[in-house]
């Protein structure tokens, strides 16, 4: 398996200056302030980035006079700890809080539990930020302010569902506003912590309350949705409102902290993905440093799946820290929060997160240790993060493919498909490339300008469906400057509202037209491999495939209209025919068979374009054929020499990062039985691996060594190549190539 790059020229993708659809843009940003005054002062020094490992110590109400304090500083410094999260208000105030509304901990007596802890951490240096929690209240609140408490669609307050002393606030009306308000206050002003970090403070569900009843329909001339459908224009002008509104909270929490501290901020839990609720590139405006809450897989979830979470805060927020929370426990619908994972579990999660750019911010629910097991694990990963930790302080990454991911597609297309038409399209591509061991970024939809797509040579829209026409002509812009592009099924057939256009936006790179008809949950359709009869040859898109005559087609499918009927296709769809009785399974004679794939060649761009969702199949089925057929896309589209090459068995993720006097390759070994269905049993080792490298222009590598193993190796220079091989993987290695002077 190989990947091909070259060296990425340009400066890193600048933390600010996304552009936004203008149309979506007006809306979401209506409520804002300008971005600027939004940014807490001192960003660019500040401490934000000084933060490598944290610990955050979540209290239950019983800690206080049960939990010894001294046993996690003690832990804290053994690990190198550098910053801290610790439980301060909100549901339960740990500190001799004086706002009566808010619960202290019954067994706060006179002790200030959470004021005692960030004593002891700021005697040793560290960072610390308070944590919030805004999602429940108790009864004495319900009985002050029975309109902050979240109501359902039939007009019924919320109880808590887990603990039904508790009710469920809203989030997007007084409770959050005023009294949460009230509480970073006195928070701040009795402490002055370097930020706060709330959990759930965007609420438990939507609310019909009566503030947000009268506040939606103040905005929006509209009674709030009952219906999920994001093509009900109630339903659309909520997803749009409910953002402003938090937004808007963030802002007026930021300010208020920052008028009594200027040097903290609000850190909300929040971002991510396509399929999180806030606008990322808003994100990246309001935040100094961000967390990514993703604490551990479940179900079938990829390790990877950790690393990911770093790309796609990337995408909008550049090179701001971004810290990579993992639990120690189990994460599972089934809530084990006093549980303990199995050590390598959390050691190739967090391998995951730090190899593709995350600080390991590791969290302890209960504060009395009832299950001790975790302890040594994470203080191993964190122990050998501090040694090596000038080689995490990465400057910028060295990949030339983008994955875009899309928010507003999700939002406005998908709806509550938007894990099976959004996100599975996404996962299926990311765990080709992985396989392919192809070095690749996400990339937002509204980072499709000139200077944030200068790094890559080729982009992927995994059926990025809902595009601006904005949006369509910076991607022709994209491919007219040389870059590849491949799609996928019904990318830019929808505008950024997820209004289904004629045609698609793109269709002039596509070299196809949407012939108006869908053909979903195909059953026994294949795709032919067509050679080239004029060239007597095979294209690259069918490299690896040289006995095979059809493969499995994508499940669904979309029927578009060639521009170019004559021209030749490497692939061509044979429709379904008949599964049972045995006696009929055979393809029918007669009838069209359609390209199953179109590539253009437009400059020195290219472009391929297929119909079918072939990446969701792929997720869903991982037939290895489609794999291949989407690593001959990317690597045919990119069209220049591998910049690196790591050949051997087994399966790793790859990250290649330039620091300020090094460059650093990981290599995370995902080849275990439990790779998609965790929690691994143990790290089964895979055998060495042959590596070719092309160091930056106007670089000398003077030194490879390997960070885990802990030895130099030797290695060969051809020109600006180096090469070498390193000895058996474990887990991680990094391979740091330091620079001559």
């Amino acid at each position: 398996m190989s990947s091909r790059r070259e060296f990425m020229k340009g400066s890193a993708l600048a933390a600010t200056g996304c552009v936004l659809p203008a149309s979506l843009a007006a809306e979401i940003d209506a409520a804002g302030k300008a971005a600027e005054s939004a940014q807490p002062e001192g960003e660019a020094g500040g401490w934000y980035n000084r933060p490598m490992r944290w610990a955050q110590l979540a209290f239950v109400e019983d800690d206080p006079g049960n939990y010894d304090q001294q046993f996690w500083l003690d832990y804290f410094r053994s690990v190198h700890a550098d910053a801290a999260c610790l439980s301060a208000g909100g549901v339960v105030a740990f500190y001799p809080t004086q706002i009566s509304l808010q619960q202290r901990s019954a067994w706060l007596g006179n002790r200030d539990t959470f004021g005692d802890l960030l004593a002891g951490c700021r005697a040793m240096g560290m960072i610390v930020v308070a944590r919030t929690d805004a999602h429940a209240c108790w009864q004495k609140v319900y009985d002050a302010h029975p309109d902050w408490i979240r109501v359902d669609a039939t007009g019924e307050p919320v109880r808590h569902p887990s603990d039904p002393r508790y009710w469920e606030t809203c989030a997007l009306g007084p409770y959050n506003f005023e009294f949460m308000t009230s509480v970073h206050e006195e928070i701040m002003r009795m402490y002055r912590p370097d930020g706060i970090f709330t959990n759930r403070w965007s609420g438990s569900g939507m609310c019909y309350c009566q503030h947000c009843q009268e506040n939606f329909r103040a905005a929006s001339s509209l009674d709030l949705p009952r219906t999920s459908d994001p093509q009900s224009p109630a339903r659309k002008r909520y997803i749009v409102w409910r953002q402003q509104r938090l937004f808007e909270l963030w802002r007026l929490w930021n300010e208020k902290i920052r008028a009594i501290n200027p040097d903290a901020s609000y850190i909300a839990n929040a971002g991510g993905g396509a399929l999180s609720e806030l606008d990322m590139k808003t994100i990246n405006e309001l935040a100094p440093a961000m967390v990514a809450d993703r604490q551990g897989r479940r179900g079938l979830m990829a390790p990877w799946a950790n690393g990911k979470n770093g790309k796609e805060y990337r995408a909008t927020m550049g090179d701001k820290a971004i810290a990579g929370m993992f639990s120690v426990g189990i994460e599972d619908e089934h809530r084990w929060k006093d549980s303990v994972q199995n050590g390598d579990e959390i050691r190739i999660w967090v391998a995951d997160g730090i190899a593709q750019g995350l600080r390991p911010w590791f969290i302890k629910f209960n504060a009395k240790p009832i299950d001790k097991r975790w302890l040594p694990v994470v203080s191993e990963i964190f122990e050998w993060h501090h040694a090596n930790e000038k080689y995490l302080r990465n400057l910028r990454p060295l990949a030339r493919v983008g994955l875009v991911y899309s928010q507003q597609s999700a939002w406005f297309y998908g709806g509550e498909q938007a894990r099976d038409k959004i996100d599975e399209p996404a996962l299926g591509f990311y765990e080709a490339l992985v396989e392919a061991r192809i070095l690749f970024e996400m990339v937002h939809d509204r980072c499709l300008d000139a200077e944030h797509l200068a790094p890559f040579r080729t982009l992927i829209l995994p059926n990025i469906a809902a595009l601006s026409d904005e949006q369509c002509a910076q991607l022709r812009a994209f491919v007219e400057r040389g870059g590849g592009l491949v799609a996928t099924y019904e990318t830019s057939l929808y505008d950024e509202w997820g209004v289904r256009r004629s045609d698609f936006g793109l269709a002039s790179l596509f070299g196809a037209s949407y012939a108006g008809k869908l053909k979903e949950n195909m059953l026994n359709s294949y795709l032919s491999l067509e050679r080239d009869p004029s060239a007597n040859a095979t294209h690259p898109l069918l490299y690896g495939f040289a006995d095979a005559g059809r493969i499995v087609n994508a499940v669904n499918q979309v029927e578009v209209t060639p521009a170019d009927e004559n021209r030749f296709v490497p692939l061509r769809i044979i429709p379904p025919y008949p599964d049972l009785p045995m006696e009929s399974v055979f393809t029918r004679p007669g009838g069209a068979h359609r390209p199953g794939v179109y590539l253009a060649q437009i400059g020195n761009g290219r472009v391929a374009y297929f119909p079918g969702d072939i990446d969701r199949t792929f997720w869903q089925v991982l037939s290895v054929d489609h794999g291949k057929l989407l690593r001959n896309a990317v690597e045919w589209a990119t069209n220049e020499p591998p910049f690196v090459t790591v050949e051997g068995k087994g399966i790793l993720d790859l990250a290649l990062w330039e620091q300020k006097r090094s460059m650093t390759l990981h290599l995370v070994n995902l080849t275990n039985p439990m790779m998609l269905k965790g929690p691994v049993r143990e790290i089964v080792p895979i055998g060495g691996q042959e590596i070719s490298l092309q160091i930056p222009a106007g670089r000398r590598v003077g030194r490879v060594h390997l960070l885990v193993a802990a030895r130099d190796i030797p290695y060969r220079a051809e020109r600006d190549i180096i090469l070498f091989e390193i000895p058996p993987v474990g887990l991680h290695e990094i391979v740091a190539m330091d620079f001559s002077a």
